[in-house]
């Protein structure tokens, strides 16, 4: 008698990630769900990324010019054939049971149409502690906010081809902030869930320049759909989260005001505590886990974390007002179709 559970289409989007791609994809080979078709999606790698990928049996279909990750998603679904769609980024590992939790959960709610990863507080690949500090940061952010979402967590993420169908292509002019807009046209018609039960681990950035230049990109890009929607993604970007980074950002901009005596000296005192208050509870949790003396390292981080999202949000703001296509960055109009996306299988 065939099997009669659904197959899995695995996209994994590539570019210059061959360390933790063999991790990735030995951990997707090592799947209790079966049946399962993985297909790396190579997107102009001038690393040995498609070696590795061959080396494992793993399909590589490559891009003729980079497309960005939205892209190489897009084309990665041209290439399935499964009822399922299982997007898992390069430098993440998912735990053996993941596939088959994620699939269980779509089949027991039809009207659920996606359900997303939490990962590890413990980074797959242990660089750096800026990469320690983030991976305790992301997973605290992402593990309060379990449950219902609108804000799409693609790094490892599985969905009903149906649903994909319907809620259309990922924005491919978007490079930063795909997920957002994604999640946003997806809850639109279905619901949404993160879940610490699809674990996985997660290959953080490991310099602190690098993740600053994402973060702030980040929070620039989604000014104007923020705006268009008039208020914050439902979960992880909540307004608690944004006024400990404003509040860090006024801080630093209200810190010459320590030249004008004790009173000046109250307001990025008085600034900085607000931020701090904001993310009490994740600074509990690292104090728990890590010890008092990494808290004060962790603590730096945050706050220059913070300022720099605070500043990006504020620069989208400017070129919100300033730029009548920066305000039209997530019209349905502008996406590219999949006929614009460059491809070649080997």
């Amino acid at each position: 008698m065939s099997d009669p559970r659904p197959l899995v289409s695995v996209i994994v989007p590539n570019h210059n990630y061959a360390t933790s791609l063999e991790l990735c994809l030995l951990a997707m080979q090592a799947q209790t769900y079966q049946p399962i078709e993985l297909i790396v999606v190579d997107d102009c790698s001038t690393d040995d990324s498609v070696a590795v990928a061959r080396r494992l049996g793993v399909r590589v279909v490559s891009t003729e010019r980079n497309l960005g990750v939205a892209g190489a998603r897009n084309l990665g679904t041209a290439h399935a054939s499964g009822e399922i769609l299982v997007f898992v980024d390069s430098d993440v590992a998912a735990y053996p049971d993941a596939v088959e939790v994620a699939v269980s959960m779509l089949a027991a709610d039809p009207k659920l149409g996606a359900v997303c990863s939490i990962h590890d507080p413990e980074p797959l690949i242990r660089d750096s502690r800026v990469e320690e500090y983030r991976a305790l940061q992301y997973y605290y952010w992402t593990a309060s906010s379990e449950g219902p979402i609108s804000f799409l967590f693609p790094a490892l993420v599985a969905m009903p081809r149906r649903v994909f169908n319907e809620v259309g292509l990922f924005n491919t002019r978007l490079r930063e902030t795909e997920e957002v807009d994604y999640g946003h046209r997806l809850t639109q018609r279905y619901g949404m869930v993160l879940t610490t039960a699809v674990r996985s681990r997660h290959d953080h950035d490991d310099k602190l320049l690098k993740l600053l230049r994402k973060l702030f990109r980040r929070g620039r890009a989604r000014v104007p759909l923020y705006a268009q929607r008039k208020r914050f993604a439902q979960g992880f970007e909540t307004s608690n989260r944004a006024g400990g980074s404003l509040a860090a950002l006024a801080a630093v901009v209200t810190a010459p005001a320590v030249l004008l005596g004790p009173i000046g000296a109250a307001l990025p005192v008085l600034a900085l505590a607000v931020s701090i208050l904001a993310d009490l509870g994740m600074y509990r949790f690292v104090l728990r886990r890590r010890g008092p003396l990494f808290l004060l390292y962790y603590g730096a981080v945050h706050f220059v974390v913070n300022v720099t999202i605070a500043a990006g949000v504020a620069a989208g703001v400017v070129q919100w007002f300033c730029s009548a296509r920066f305000r039209r960055l997530y019209e349905p109009d502008l996406r590219v179709r999949p006929a614009a996306a460059g491809e070649a299988a080997m």
